[in-house]
Formats: C-alpha cells, sequence, structure tokens
C-alpha cells in the first residue's frame, strides 16, 4: 500500500478478454470495433469478429452482431444448413454447393441472402427480369471452388443489404470482403489459365458490377475484355458462353462510337424520356412504390436536362453512376413484392429504356457501363407484355402496351444499332485487339473502389431557362483514395504498387481519357456513405425514405428502410 505523501496511486490496467484473437496473437490492443477491428482493416487481414458465433467462453452476441442478424425468420434456416450442410435452394442447381462448414455465420447469410432473391425470382419466372439473379447460381458454382469469387459474392451481397437496409455494419463488410477479392484476383491473374478462365471472369464481373469510380471501372473493364478475348477459344467449355456471346468483343473492342450530338438532340432525348416517365407516373400513382421509383428516376432526369453535358470519362461516370446503381437493385426491389406485377414491370421497363437512351449521349463510357445490359431484361419484358396483349385484350393489356411504346422502341433501335456496329467490326480489323498476355491482364491499377467517391455534382447549362440542381459544394479532390478509408498512411489497395489509380490497365485501349490521368476527382467527406449521393437531387443514393418501405422491410425482409424523409429542392 503506497504510504502518504508518495503521489497519486497509479491508475490501475483493464484489460479486455474481447479482443480479436488476432491482435491477441500479435501482442497488440484491439479496439474492439465490429464487424472487424481497426488493425486487421489495416493490415488487410481476416478478423475473427466477422463471425457472429462467439465461442463458448465469449458470451452472448454483441448488440453489433446482433444487428447483422436477418429479421425476416431466415436464421433458423440457415442454422439448420450449416448443421446438417444440406444446400437450402436444391432448384437453384449450384454444383458444387458451397460446405458451410467452410464459412462463418456472417458468411452464410450473405450467400443465403443472394440465393434467396435469385430462388425467389427464379420461382416467379422474373429472374431474367433483372441484371444477376439468374446469374447466381453460376458464381455460386465458381465460388466454392474459389474463394476470390466467393469473396466477391459475399461482397456484392453485403452491398446490396447495405444499400437496401442503411447499415454500417454491412458497408463495412462489403469493403471487407471486395479488398481480399481484389487481392486474390490479382493473385489469379498471374497464373491465369485455361483451368482458371472462368473464375477470373466471374470475380472480375461482380467487382465491376461495385465500381464506384472511373478509373476502378474502366480498368476492369479492359481486363474482362482481355478474359472474352482469349475465352473464345474455348467459349463452348465455359459455363459463360452466353455471356462471351452477348458481350461480344464488338461491344469494347474499339473504342465506343462518337456520335456528334448537338444542344438540340441532347435536349430531345432527355425531353422524350421525361415525357414518358410523367406519363407513366400518372399512370401508375396508385401503386405506390412503382410510383415513387418513377419520380426519383423522373427527378434524375430533369436533373440530367438542366445540367451540362459531360465533358470528359469521369464526369460521365458520375453522371450516370446513380442510374447504372439503381439497374441493379431496384429491380429484385419490385419484382419481390407480391402482386402489382404488371405495374412493376413498366416500371422497370422504363428504368432500362432509360439506360438505352442515354448510352449516345455518354460516348466516352460506351455500351458495356450500362446500355448493354439493359437490353436483354427489357426485352424479356416486351415479351411478356406483348403475350400478356394477345391473350387478353381486356383495358388494363391495352394500358400496359400503350405505355410499353416508348421501352419497345428504344429496344428495337439499340439492337439494330448492335447489329450495325457488328457489321462494322466485321468488315474492319480493330487497332485495339490484343492476345492475352500476363501484361494484358495486370490489374496493379485496378482504380479505386473507395466509399468515399461521389458522384460529381451536376452544374447548369448555361443559356437555358430550366431551374438550377441544387448541389452541396465539393471537398478537396486526391488523385488516389485509400480503398479501406482507415485514416493513415497506409492509403491505396495497391498490393504493394504505388500510384495504383494513376494509369489504366495496359489492356485498355487509348481514349480520351489517357490525356487526362491528371485530372483530379472529386471526394466526398471521409464518413460519406457509398450508398449517399446527395449531391445528385437531394435523395439518398436513390433509396425510398418514407415508412412505406420500412414496413415492406419488415414484411418482406428486402427493401431500403431508416431514412428520414427528404424534401426535393
Amino acid at each position: 500500500m503506497a504510504g502518504q505523501g508518495t503521489g497519486p496511486s497509479r491508475r490501475s490496467h483493464t484489460k479486455s478478454r474481447k479482443g480479436c484473437k488476432t491482435c491477441k496473437r500479435r501482442h497488440i490492443r484491439c479496439d474492439e470495433t465490429f464487424p472487424q477491428c481497426r488493425n486487421c482493416t489495416k493490415h488487410q487481414v481476416r478478423c475473427d469478429y466477422m463471425d457472429s458465433v462467439e465461442s463458448d467462453t465469449e458470451g452472448q452476441h454483441s448488440p453489433e452482431q446482433q444487428s447483422l442478424l436477418f429479421s425476416d425468420g431466415s436464421d433458423s434456416q440457415i442454422e439448420h444448413w450449416a448443421q446438417t450442410g444440406i444446400f437450402p435452394f436444391p432448384s437453384l442447381q449450384v454444383f458444387p454447393p458451397p460446405q458451410p462448414q467452410d464459412y462463418s455465420m456472417v458468411e452464410l447469410r450473405l450467400i443465403y441472402h443472394l440465393c434467396t432473391i435469385s430462388n425467389d425470382l427464379k420461382l416467379k419466372g422474373t429472374s431474367g427480369l433483372t441484371l444477376w439473379a439468374q446469374r447466381v447460381p453460376k458464381f455460386l458454382s465458381i465460388a466454392s471452388s474459389y474463394p476470390y469469387v466467393m469473396q466477391a459474392l459475399l461482397s456484392f451481397s453485403a452491398n446490396h443489404l447495405a444499400w437496401s437496409q442503411s447499415s454500417d455494419e454491412f458497408r463495412n463488410l462489403h469493403i471487407h470482403y471486395g479488398t481480399i477479392a481484389l487481392r486474390g484476383l490479382h493473385e489469379a491473374i498471374g497464373n491465369f489459365s485455361h483451368v482458371n478462365a472462368d473464375a477470373v471472369l466471374a470475380a472480375s464481373l461482380l467487382l465491376l458490377w461495385q465500381a464506384t469510380d472511373w478509373q476502378s471501372w474502366s480498368s476492369l473493364r479492359a481486363g474482362i475484355r482481355s478474359v472474352l478475348l482469349t475465352m473464345h477459344l474455348w467459349k463452348h467449355e465455359s459455363i459463360f458462353a452466353e455471356y462471351v456471346d452477348e458481350d461480344d468483343l464488338s461491344s469494347g473492342a474499339y473504342p465506343p462510337r462518337k456520335l456528334s450530338h448537338s444542344q438540340i438532340d441532347r435536349h430531345a432525348i432527355l425531353s422524350t424520356a421525361i415525357h414518358s416517365l410523367q406519363q407513366l407516373q400518372h399512370m401508375i400513382s396508385t401503386h405506390e412504390a412503382e410510383a415513387y421509383w418513377t419520380g426519383q428516376l423522373l427527378s434524375y432526369m430533369q436533373r440530367l436536362h438542366a445540367s451540362t453535358p459531360a465533358q470528359n470519362a469521369d464526369e460521365s461516370f458520375s453522371h450516370l453512376y446513380l442510374l447504372r446503381k439503381w439497374l441493379f437493385w431496384i429491380p429484385s426491389l419490385l419484382l419481390q413484392r407480391q402482386g402489382g406485377q404488371g405495374p412493376a414491370m413498366l416500371t422497370l421497363a422504363h428504368f432500362y429504356a432509360t439506360a438505352l437512351a442515354l448510352e449516345p449521349l455518354y460516348p466516352d463510357l460506351g455500351a458495356t457501363f450500362c446500355a448493354r445490359m439493359s437490353l436483354a431484361p427489357l426485352e424479356a419484358i416486351v415479351l411478356l407484355t406483348n403475350a400478356m396483349q394477345s391473350q387478353s385484350m381486356d383495358q388494363t393489356s391495352i394500358e400496359i402496351a400503350t405505355f410499353m411504346n416508348y421501352p419497345q422502341h428504344m429496344a428495337s433501335h439499340f439492337r439494330n444499332s448492335i447489329a450495325q456496329q457488328q457489321t462494322n467490326f466485321i468488315k474492319q480489323e480493330s487497332p485495339h485487339l490484343a492476345r492475352l498476355t500476363a501484361n494484358t491482364l495486370d490489374y496493379t491499377s485496378i482504380g479505386n473502389m473507395s466509399p468515399a467517391f461521389a458522384p460529381l455534382a451536376l452544374h447548369q447549362s448555361t443559356g437555358t431557362s430550366r431551374p438550377t440542381p441544387v448541389v452541396p459544394s465539393s471537398s478537396t479532390s486526391s488523385s488516389s483514395t485509400a480503398y479501406l478509408d482507415i485514416g493513415d498512411s497506409h492509403s491505396g489497395f495497391s498490393l504493394g504498387t504505388q500510384n495504383w489509380g494513376v494509369a489504366p490497365s495496359p489492356g485498355f485501349p487509348a481514349s480520351d481519357w489517357a490525356a487526362n490521368v491528371a485530372a483530379t476527382t472529386t471526394q466526398a467527406p471521409a464518413n460519406e456513405q457509398l450508398y449517399d449521393y446527395s449531391n445528385l437531387g437531394g435523395f439518398r443514393g436513390g433509396t425510398p425514405a418514407n415508412d412505406y418501405y420500412q414496413q415492406q422491410q419488415r414484411q418482406n425482409g428486402a427493401g431500403p428502410s431508416n431514412y428520414q424523409r427528404q424534401q426535393d429542392p
């Protein structure tokens, strides 16, 4: 015991036994941040906090872990899967199915989430009306044998949940698994072969779909193009044979077509789309979900109409990023709802048609950014609505056929433009085609997938009387932003390569963007969420903003929630 006059007693050191095993093994203090502590994030290693089921000595779930438990009653089914090893979705025909003992409970929940959507839409016959639901079984079959594909799939699932539930926990999971997947993809490319070609393509596609900036997207797209070129030699053996044909080399073998659209042409394209959306909004006004999303798309198009045209690829990416994000998430949200299939299909048809209509206005991105992938589901909707009209000539069918005129016209026009492009491709040899080599598939300049990236502001066009969009000011720019956003000098997911975001992949053809690599990219504040893009018209990442969707979330286990109502400026 310290006597008098010896000064204050030293404060006792408080120990915690809840730190992650990695920090314990390294004898460093763990900050106990869930779902991954900052030390593990910094060193890009797996944190055992990712496991939601703690050991018996750790006690009950923490509040953070409880927040990752699904509220739709699926946890009991996931636990049954974990105990029996029987894959709960036999109709998806996943072979080989994932073995539950290889994954944590959080990972099983993420797998289960995507499978639930894919299975539900398949049973309804509507999986082909989305961009990705019908591909989940193929991705999962490959992922069972290639961990980096599984990591990319887990990242995609967490990304969807981060958007639909406005969840920081799922956002962290999305970043974590995306980082690991990207590292695994780098390693796989170094050993690219006939054997792992499907796996490299699958992981690249999943990461491409989640890219949040132009540099990341263009570099991944260049690598995919190189993979597809090589796979043409054995595409009949690939489980992605239809994708190789669908995404044919002509869609990216040479720079996108540079159509010279005058301001009048741009005005006409946007005005036509806006007029069609206004008519649709009036027609489906009694269907709350569809009317809401049609209103969001209409507001987005009106802001594009009032903005100045994009001047480069970075601005083009920023203009179309929100639409592209909607194309991935909204179809499954609307199609999973009970009833209202007619209004849902009309709404989705206009989303896809809008992507086709905007394609010629953004030649720096080309058709592969969002137009080409929108064509197949739009044509599927056209077939369904035509069948409805031929079988029943009631008033509802006639109305649906009337409001499908614009989407059907856009699908036909775009299909014809593809045919013309392919004809031109056959007649001339593209100087940008090259055989696959190790250098061609070098993804060291993968680009930046940081959640800190946000779309550029839409600036009002000069000389117009249309209203000016209210846009918050942008923060300072940076040429490279940390993927993990951990606030220290360990910036960028570079795999030991400096300035990895400066130049595109060697497989990327020369373009105007190459002259602008020194241009800065607008960076949002560090605490801005990946799914929070309020500078595009006052809606957070296009996420529903009313209590109706919170109720739908509780009932269906899908759909955005936890947002406060925001007024459109």
